[in-house]
């Protein structure tokens, strides 16, 4: 904030009332699986994904995805570069310019600070755009770039969000990519804003009950 006050992200809001149903039941799994620790499987399932969402930040930024494999795996590299080849293709064929990636915001306004993964430009205007490395596209994945719109509309309200948002998502376990797009998400960003106003509140009952 301009007056130096700290505010949540809104990962850290959204991640307060995130629902544990999923994680539950992927916890479960493991046990079933014979995983000597809850997040065995995890660390080794979660490499092909994270390696393609890397090479697709590097090329985001202008630079060579393959630096981003210099260390990796031998058995990941193949599949992480069948993902990103998906990702590479979709992009290009969006005809869209990337204008801005991970530009850290804070809204003055609501009281909250967030980093969109990028905003492209295309023939139809300023695009919201999200990479994901999970096992599907979630509602809390909608709040999160919708509030991205928020912060950013309200930092550039010469040049707003018009062309919808993006999240493009990499599986954690195969060379899979999924692209959704999202004309509008009103309903998003007015679900998330009542959620950043719950996270004061249930701040200052936790003290009360502490």
């Amino acid at each position: 904030m301009k007056d130096g006050t700290r505010v949540p992200g809104v990962t850290t809001i959204l991640g307060r009332w995130k629902e544990s149903g999923g994680l539950l039941q992927w916890a479960f799994k493991q046990g079933q699986s014979g995983a000597r620790t809850l997040y065995e499987e995890r660390d080794k399932a979660a490499d092909i994904g994270t390696l393609a969402h890397a090479m697709a930040d590097a090329r985001m930024r202008g630079n060579d995805p393959e630096l981003t494999l210099a260390n990796a795996p031998e058995a990941f590299k193949e599949q992480a570069r069948r993902a990103y080849a998906s990702f590479d293709r979709w992009r290009e064929n969006q005809r869209m310019e990337c204008i801005a990636c991970e530009t850290p915001l804070v809204s003055e306004v609501h009281r909250f600070g967030g980093t969109p993964d990028f905003l492209m430009r295309g023939p139809d205007g300023l695009a919201m755009a999200d990479v994901k490395t999970s096992n599907g596209i979630y509602r809390d994945m909608l709040m999160q770039v919708a509030a991205y719109r928020i912060v950013w509309d309200e930092n550039h309200p010469d040049d707003p969000i018009t062309a919808g948002f993006h999240i493009a998502r990499f599986a954690m376990e195969f060379p899979d990519f999924e692209h959704r797009y999202f004309e509008d998400l009103t309903e998003a960003g007015e679900l998330f804003l009542l959620l950043r106003k719950a996270y004061d509140m249930d701040a200052r009952l936790k003290k009360r009950a502490a």
